[in-house]
C-alpha cells in the first residue's frame, strides 16, 4: 500500500494554531481500557512504563527505485518489501537480507503487488495482488480534478505463496490487503472493502472462518496484532458530520481515499473496548507494537504545523507512544518523509524514508537499533 505514501503527505486537516496549542492531544483512560493495558502487562513481562527509547546506528538499505513497506522473516534475517524499479510501472516484491545484501525479485511478477508479510516459521509469505486482472499494471480511478491528489484503491485480491504452490485465499473484489499475522496462531488481520465499507478482518492462513473486527462507519487499515495476541493496533478515520460522511461515500463509490487526519485505536482483538491513542488533528498512522506490548510505534505529521497553509504538513517522523501512561517520544529529526515502521522481537528498527532520495518522491528501506 505505497501508494498512501503521497496522498497522506499532503494536508490532512485545517486546524488554526491556536486549536493545535490549545487542544488536548490524548484522551484521558477510562477503567475498561485500563482493564485491557492490565491484560497486556500481565501476559508481558518485559512491559515498561517509564522507558526512553533512542533510535541509533540507522544504515540505508536500498538505493535504487521507490520502495516502502518491508517486513522482518520469522528470525529476523530477511526482509521482503515492495519496490518500483527497472521500468515496472507498478510495485513489484523483492527479498533482502537486513543487511541489504542478497536481493531477489519474487518469483511471481503478473500485476501490481502490496503488503507482503511471512508468516509463521516462514512457512508462507502472503501478499495482495492484481495478477487475477492480468500481467499488466491495472488502471486506477483518476479524479476529475488533475490537481487533487487522491489514494486510488486496486482491485487487490489476498494470496499465500509457499515457495512452490500459490493459492489465492480472497476472492472479493474491490481492496483485499494489508495482512499481518497472529503471533501464535495460525490467523491474518487484514482490510477489506467486502461489506461495502473499509474495515478490518481475520481469516485463517486458508482464507476460511473470515471474521469482521470493525464496524464503524469510516476507514481503518494497517491493523497489527500486539505481542501475545490479545489486542490489536491500527488507523483509522471516521466522518463526523454529513459532509464528511458523503466524502467517503463518494470515496467508496469510486474506489480512492481522499487526505483524511488518521488516528491510532487499540481495542482487544474482536475489536470491542475501541479506544483511540491520538487526537491532534494530523495524519497519524502506520501504527505497530513494540515487543514489550505497552509502547505503539507510528509516523505523523503532528510536528509540522505550516502556517503559509494553515495546515499539517508533509513532514512525518516517527514517534513511540506508551499505551499505559501516553508518553510521547520522538525518534527521527529531519526535514522529510518517515513512515511504516516495524521493529523485530530483538530490537531491529526496519522503515521508509525520503532521506538522501536523489528525487524528492524516492523512497528507500533502512534499519536501525531501538533502545
Amino acid at each position: 500500500m505505497k501508494q498512501v505514501l503521497l496522498a497522506l503527505m499532503l494536508i490532512s486537516v485545517v486546524y488554526s494554531q491556536q486549536d493545535m496549542i490549545t487542544s488536548d492531544p490524548f484522551p484521558r483512560w477510562e477503567n475498561d481500557v485500563i482493564n485491557l493495558l492490565e491484560e497486556v502487562d500481565k501476559n508481558n513481562k518485559y512491559a515498561s512504563t517509564n522507558k526512553d527509547f533512542i533510535l541509533k546506528n540507522v544504515k540505508q538499505l536500498t538505493f535504487d527505485g521507490d520502495n516502502g513497506e518491508a517486513y522482518f522473516s520469522s528470525d529476523a534475517t530477511q526482509l521482503i518489501f515492495q519496490s518500483k524499479r527497472s521500468g515496472n510501472e507498478c510495485d513489484k516484491l523483492y527479498t533482502m537480507s537486513i543487511d541489504g545484501s542478497n536481493l531477489k525479485e519474487f518469483p511471481i511478477q503478473d500485476g501490481a503487488f502490496t503488503c507482503a508479510y511471512y508468516s509463521l516459521n516462514d512457512e508462507f509469505i502472503f501478499f495482495s495482488s492484481t495478477l487475477h486482472d492480468g500481467v499488466g499494471c491495472p488502471e486506477i480511478y483518476k479524479h476529475p480534478n488533475p490537481l487533487k491528489y487522491i489514494w486510488p484503491l486496486r482491485n487487490f485480491e489476498i494470496y499465500r505463496w509457499d515457495g512452490d504452490n500459490l493459492k489465492q485465499l480472497t476472492n472479493v473484489p474491490g481492496y483485499n490487503a494489508e495482512t499481518t499475522i497472529h503471533p501464535i496462531e495460525k490467523k491474518v488481520i487484514f482490510t477489506s472493502m467486502r461489506n461495502g465499507d473499509i474495515d478490518l478482518y481475520e481469516m485463517d492462513y486458508n482464507g476460511n472462518n473470515v471474521k469482521r473486527i470493525t464496524t464503524e462507519f469510516g476507514y481503518d487499515g494497517g491493523a497489527f496484532y500486539s505481542p501475545n495476541g490479545k489486542n490489536i493496533v491500527w488507523r483509522a478515520w471516521y466522518p463526523q458530520n454529513e459532509e464528511e460522511k458523503e466524502q467517503w461515500s463518494l470515496n467508496l463509490k469510486n474506489r480512492y481515499i481522499d487526505a483524511v487526519p488518521l488516528d491510532i485505536y487499540v481495542a482487544k482483538r474482536d475489536g470491542s473496548n475501541k479506544k483511540r491513542l491520538t487526537s491532534n488533528g494530523a495524519t497519524n498512522w502506520a501504527p505497530s507494537w513494540h515487543p514489550d506490548g505497552s509502547h505503539i510505534i507510528f509516523s505523523s505529521n503532528m510536528d509540522d504545523w505550516r502556517e503559509d497553509y494553515n495546515a499539517f504538513g508533509s513532514n512525518f517522523e516517527l514517534y513511540i507512544i506508551n499505551i499505559y501512561t501516553l508518553k510521547l517520544t520522538r525518534l527521527t529529526h529531519n526535514d522529510t518523509f518517515d513512515s511504516f515502521p516495524v521493529i523485530s522481537k530483538d530490537g531491529k528498527l526496519v522503515f521508509s524514508s525520503n532521506r538522501n532520495a536523489e528525487n524528492p518522491r524516492q523512497t528507500n528501506i533502512f534499519i536501525g537499533i531501538l533502545e
